[in-house]
């Protein structure tokens, strides 16, 4: 029997709380994915959906459909919430093994999200996160708890969207040392960088295009300070290096102060200008740095890369979808996977 079969016909009750775009992402590609699912046996069923305002549960399974329907019409995805915490709810009411927790992140705090998790571990369910605030501030304190509680808490989706950079480290990598990571994390200034170069504009004058078509916020300074990156790295470094590096412990420059004529020397000189994080066990940085043209740090466009050293597997490089609900989404369902495997997998012999 492989383990396909073995897992067939057993179903894992989730929850979703954060019903923005992550969640509303993750709703919608259970969806599209429902057949595909079916066929690996895998049964996954949202019993509870939790808004900033309302909340919605189904021991049997919520229609998802109606529930997308209900947000988009209304803002809110089910009943008025009356205790004013959906999540504490969820975990006092309604049976389910795993939550994934989607709501936005708050990188000077981590909350609500790491009262989310913190509840969710304590209570006995597994978490799957998009939400980095938590792991800034308090990485170790979130695995130490996952590890007594004897659960898995994932969070691929919390840097790179569809990049699958978390997993490789953990798993892919497992036995090798890893000596330094770099890599462009934030898309929306790659695209600024991109744009200033290939157009000669300067650095207002391509933010502003990038706001117009949806790729920078209105308010950009998560982004273009350096902040962003900062978060993603931190996560990193603590994943490869089993760290408590705090967003506190990065030396940050942004990208307001690159210019064209900067950009112009540099290609003369066969290089671009990208911002860059860099980690090693020791140090933290993001800033501006000079790249070869031909180097894969010299990527375009609104994508993320990351380049991983290693003793064993030597030079890995990795690429993808750096943000978007349903790349962010995909990420999340990975993991669900993975946690639903192990899990039932585990319930199965009898442990």
């Amino acid at each position: 029997m492989n383990e396909i079969e073995e897992l067939s016909g057993l179903s894992f009750r989730i929850s979703i709380i954060g019903f923005g775009a992550v969640g509303q992402g993750l709703a919608k590609v259970l969806l599209s994915k429902r057949e595909t699912l079916q066929r690996m046996g895998i049964d996954i069923r949202v019993v509870a959906i939790a808004d900033s305002v309302s909340l919605l549960k189904g021991s049997e399974g919520i229609d998802l459909e109606k529930a997308l329907q209900a947000k988009e019409v209304s803002g809110r995805v089910g009943e008025e919430i009356d205790t004013g915490d959906g999540a504490r709810e969820v975990l006092e009411s309604v049976e389910h093994d795993l939550m994934v927790e989607a709501t936005p992140t708050d990188i000077r705090s981590g909350e609500p999200a790491l009262t989310h998790i913190l509840r969710a571990l304590a209570s006995g369910k597994h978490v799957v996160t998009s939400n980095k605030g938590p792991f800034i501030h308090n990485h170790a304190t979130l695995i130490e708890t996952a590890r007594k509680n004897d659960l898995m808490l994932r969070y691929e989706a919390t840097v790179g969207g569809a990049m699958p950079i978390i997993n490789l480290i953990q798993e892919n990598l497992a036995g090798n040392t890893i000596e330094r990571i770099e890599g462009v994390l934030n898309g929306t200034c790659n695209y600024i960088l991109t744009r200033m170069a290939d157009e000669r504009l300067d650095y207002q004058h391509a933010l502003l295009e990038a706001q117009e078509l949806g790729i920078a916020e209105a308010d950009p300074s998560y982004d273009v300070m350096g902040i962003d990156s900062a978060s993603k790295l931190v996560i990193l470094a603590n994943t490869a290096y089993e760290n408590d590096a705090t967003f506190d412990d990065v030396k940050i420059t942004g990208i307001t102060e690159i210019t064209p004529e900067a950009l112009e020397l540099a290609e003369k000189n066969g290089y671009t200008i990208r911002l860059i994080g860099e980690a090693t066990r020791d140090r933290l940085v993001v800033a501006p740095k000079l790249v070869s043209k031909r180097h894969p740090l010299a990527i375009r466009g609104t994508l993320n890369i990351a380049t991983i050293h290693t003793d064993l597997s030597k030079t890995i490089t990795v690429s993808g979808a750096g943000a978007g609900s349903i790349e962010t989404a995909s990420a999340i369902l990975s993991d669900i996977i993975h946690i639903y495997k192990r899990h039932e997998i585990k319930k199965g012999g009898g442990d």
